[in-house]
């Protein structure tokens, strides 16, 4: 199983970015997803997560009406659309997917996750 990040880069604040996560090797199975982050010199947090379905989502306080997570399953591929990014925004973004359906109530932790990708840099000035 592969996660593949990708679609980072330098944006100025109150720009637009978005990121894509590719899956390879899961095909076939149903997995939820989620993105997380590490700025500089702190601990990685959660960002958003995503049901199978699409039905349910989740975000993190700091990124909510702002970041949107979606997901294309006939292209095993999971997106993040980050809307009006701030200089706090910077960090390097990774991809996860959690071999189940659903994710609700422990989209949150690390440990819920199978798979990460390598993850993708976003830097935003001011």
């Amino acid at each position: 199983v592969q996660l593949q990040a990708f679609g980072g880069g330098l944006v100025q604040a109150g720009g637009s970015l978005r990121l894509s996560c590719a899956a390879s090797g899961l095909t076939g199975s149903s997995y939820a997803a989620g993105w997380f982050r590490q700025a500089p010199g702190k601990e990685r947090e959660f960002v958003a997560a995503i049901t199978w379905s699409g039905g349910s989502t989740y975000y993190a306080d700091s990124v909510k009406g702002r970041f949107t997570i979606s997901r294309d399953n006939a292209k095993n591929t999971v997106y993040l659309q980050m809307n009006s990014l701030k200089p706090e925004d910077t960090a390097v973004y990774y991809c996860a997917a959690r071999v189940s359906t659903v994710v609700g109530g422990l989209h949150m932790f690390e440990y819920v996750y199978h798979y990460w990708g390598q993850g993708t840099l976003v830097t935003v000035s001011s």
